[in-house]
């Protein structure tokens, strides 16, 4: 298995970032790694597609393409997922799951198309282990298909990734709709604070006033220290027969070996928030990331903190929309993040005051810092009355946002 098609689903405006990344990790370059739209495809070895499990902090899953073809109807499908050799990725006494996608297909039934996949792999095991087949189990299957449809292909994958790898395997308390790590990482890169393809970080003390459940300086902390993003959990290729122990012990034993190593494990992390039950949530989430003692959480509300540095980086993902509950000492009220209350409560959904008055803050006290702040508001510099010197396009899921850059200048109405 030295040469497989693996390809990496990511969040839209990740991609190239997500390409340096695996051309860091497999060194694959040209024709064998390719950016697409929503994703990376890289020609690799089955243990490439171990460390990029282990290591990406970018890829949603990595997936191995076994079937590409064209479709018409339904049984065009049986006959493609008929022809996969199966039982060289798991057993008839498995389970599996069939997850199908699709971009302007014609078929009426996305769910009798599954059903027609479903149908192959059974019949093909039946087939080869004297009528024994695999058994269908949505929650907690072994083995994860995807099959995704265009107008009229097919391309059919295996999954090797199990659980999301946003699912870094720490995060036990959480706030309301928390940030992805993902998309974390990804604003990391953006920024530039973090480069993919080398894997080193600016060395510039990184502050997220509005941190939750700390998400973003978890994930800062850990890219700082040399962690892998998936050193606590379990993987789906765990679980397929070309899995070998030995082999999956000398990756991770690897990766131990080089956290603390990295030249950034110094870099300073901050991180605060108005509601001081989301900054114990913070501090348990960094204790079981290994970050406890590389990120320091504070309570406090963001108009009134004071920089925890002589300068560097202000991440954040403010709250926005129907995103999170409110609350918080600049909103009045208790139990949220900074100026939830004023965006909920405003008449044109403009984030209130609370934008206004964290520019001024910012203005005020921030002199020499780089704000950047994920937003699906394109008129946010117009509110804060800054001006940004970066706009990085980026999806939050299925919000369309964007990353700003906002330089701060002591005394400038622009910021």
């Amino acid at each position: 298995m030295n040469d497989l098609s693996f390809f990496l689903p990511c969040a839209a405006g990740v991609e190239e970032f997500l390409a340096q990344e695996v051309h860091a990790l497999t060194g694959r370059a040209g024709q064998d790694l390719l950016s697409l739209r929503g994703g990376v495809r890289v020609r690799a070895g089955w243990r490439d597609g171990l460390k990029l499990n282990l290591h990406s902090r970018l890829a949603q899953r990595v997936l191995v393409e076994l079937a590409h073809g064209p479709y018409r109807n339904e049984n065009d499908l049986y006959a493609l997922a008929s022809g996969v050799a199966w039982e060289i990725w798991f057993t008839p006494k498995q389970t599996f799951k069939i997850e199908t996608t699709a971009q302007h297909s014609p078929l009426q039934s996305l769910n009798f198309a599954t059903l027609r996949i479903k149908d192959a792999i059974a019949d093909r095991f039946r087939a080869k282990a004297n009528g024994v087949r695999p058994s269908i189990e949505t929650q907690w299957p072994d083995c994860r298909v995807f099959a995704h449809l265009t107008t009229d292909t097919c391309t059919l994958y295996i999954d090797t990734s199990g659980e999301p790898l946003f699912k870094r395997g720490w995060r036990q308390d959480k706030g309301d709709a928390p940030l992805k790590e993902t998309l974390a990482a990804a604003m990391l890169a953006a920024s530039g604070w973090w480069n993919p393809e080398t894997g080193e970080v600016s060395g510039q003390p990184l502050y997220d006033p509005c941190c939750g459940s700390g998400t973003i300086a978890i994930e800062a902390a850990q890219i700082a220290r040399g962690i892998a993003a998936g050193s606590l959990r379990r993987f789906g290729f765990e679980k397929l027969l070309p899995f070998q122990a030995h082999v999956w012990s000398a990756i991770r034993q690897e990766a131990k070996e080089g956290e603390g190593a990295a030249a950034g494990s110094g870099t300073p992390v901050f991180g605060s928030d108005v509601s001081h039950r989301m900054v114990d949530f913070a501090q348990r989430n960094a204790e079981r990331a290994g970050v406890a003692q590389a990120v320091e959480f504070r309570g406090g509300d963001a108009l009134q903190r004071m920089p925890p540095a002589e300068g560097g980086v202000i991440m954040l993902n403010p709250p926005y929309g129907e995103r999170i509950a409110v609350g918080g000492v600049a909103g009045a009220g208790g139990g949220g993040r900074p100026g939830a209350r004023e965006a909920a409560q405003s008449s044109e959904g403009d984030g209130g005051d609370f934008f206004p008055q964290l520019a001024t803050h910012w203005k005020k006290n921030y002199a020499g810092w780089t704000a950047w702040v994920l937003t699906p508001d394109l008129k946010l510099p117009k509110l804060m009355r800054l001006k940004e010197s970066r706009r990085v396009p980026m999806w939050n899921g299925p919000i369309e946002c964007r990353l700003f850059r906002f330089d701060m200048v002591a005394g400038s109405a622009r910021g």
